[in-house]
């Protein structure tokens, strides 16, 4: 991978952090001016469903944040875009598609068709 994609990587990786870290701060602020007393169950079940919702897409994002910044590390090793499993390149148009992607297609397909077969 020459340095003007990789560099065009790092600047997409750098984004998504960004913007999961302002989501996160802006979402935060949201749910501590929520406390107020709503006296009708219907509303106050719905409040409480939309606020799961939003947590446990705070927690994916978190998980998201961690592989990005994984991700980073491995630019800044030299190991960015080489496949953990089999040492070959991932192809561009895959980390484009997932700038986190650990492993090529070939591998993370076999890792899948695994997990299928243990039932995971």
């Amino acid at each position: 991978m020459d340095s003007k994609q990789l560099e065009k990587f790092k600047e997409q990786l750098e984004q998504m952090k960004a913007k999961i870290i302002t989501d996160e701060q802006q979402i935060r602020a949201d749910l501590t001016t929520q406390h107020g007393n709503i006296p009708d169950p219907n509303d106050r079940a719905t409040m409480e469903s939309n606020r799961g919702f939003e947590l446990r897409i705070r927690t994916r994002e978190r998980k998201l944040l961690s592989k990005i910044e994984h991700a980073l590390t491995r630019m800044e090793e030299g190991e960015y875009g080489v496949c953990q499993e089999c040492g070959n390149d991932i192809r561009p148009k895959r980390l484009e598609a997932r700038p986190v992607a650990k492993f090529c297609i070939d591998c993370k397909t076999k890792q899948e068709q695994q997990e299928k077969i243990q039932g995971h």
